[in-house]
């Protein structure tokens, strides 16, 4: 993890925190971090999964640690970042990472409005909205003093654009999130603290329980997007790294779809 960097892209010195990281986009934005010169802190409520990864950057020579967290609990998210940039001397990079699925869209009986379970949606609102407005408000707090600093959150297409196949909890939560990012970036320019969002379609990761993963499914998900295909989780790594980086230096308040052409049509 030592190759020469472009200093565009260089995150040298660095501190980089991911929510969400022990798998899936989180994992791939850790590692990119990582290997462009960032010391990583993981945060995760996947105990088990995070020692794995964990291990996995240190034996690739990422300077790495991981805590587990969940990111409903204000007082564990906040203590978790503070505690992070207390012991480095500084934060500067921070992912709004961690969420997750919320159950059938309308294209199923289930995830219809009469069905619709506010049980699972206050779950999903509670670790893909308010989880990600914690995350933001404590590194936000960091990053003013220092006057500079990247908040990425992550969105979705469906928070931008109805998704029969995605639930309402989900859509709804990740609409949330675009406009919170929206809202931050203006607060926070005046500080040079970028605020933006990744937006993805439908990558092959682990959020609708490996769904992505069976071949027929897939397929069909495939048909829907312009580029012919699922995506890849590692297809995240190119706008993560150039959000978090010293190229993104006048770009913020953006809501980025990664999505093979979906939100084209």
């Amino acid at each position: 993890m030592n190759a020469k960097r472009d200093p565009l892209f260089d995150l040298s010195g660095q501190v980089a925190l991911i929510t969400g990281g022990a798998s899936g986009l989180g994992f791939q934005m850790a590692e990119t971090m990582a290997e462009h010169g960032a010391s990583v802190v993981l945060l995760d409520a996947d105990g088990p999964g995070l020692e794995v990864v964990v291990a996995s950057l240190a034996r690739a020579g990422a300077a790495v640690e991981g805590h587990r967290v969940d990111v409903t609990e204000a007082d564990a998210v906040r203590s978790a970042i503070d505690r992070a940039a207390a012991m480095h001397g500084r934060l500067d990079i921070v992912f709004a990472n961690a969420g997750i699925n919320a159950g059938p869209g309308i294209v199923r009986p289930e995830g219809q409005l009469d069905a619709v379970d506010f049980d699972q949606w206050h779950k999903v609102m509670a670790i893909n909205l308010t989880g990600a407005m914690l995350t933001l408000q404590a590194a936000a707090r960091h990053m003013k003093a220092r006057r500079r600093g990247r908040i990425i959150l992550t969105s979705s297409i469906a928070g931008l654009q109805a998704q029969a196949q995605l639930g309402y909890a989900y859509a709804a939560s990740k609409a949330g999130v675009a406009a919170i990012t929206r809202l931050a970036a203006l607060e926070l320019a005046p500080f040079n603290v970028m605020v933006n969002a990744i937006a993805p379609g439908p990558f092959m990761t682990n959020i609708s329980g490996g769904r992505l993963k069976q071949p027929e499914i897939a397929e069909m998900l495939g048909r829907i997007v312009p580029i012919g295909r699922v995506a890849q989780p590692n297809e995240v790594r190119g706008l993560a790294l150039l959000l978090a980086s010293p190229a993104c230096s006048f770009i913020t308040g953006t809501v980025i779809p990664i999505d093979g052409g979906i939100m084209a049509g």
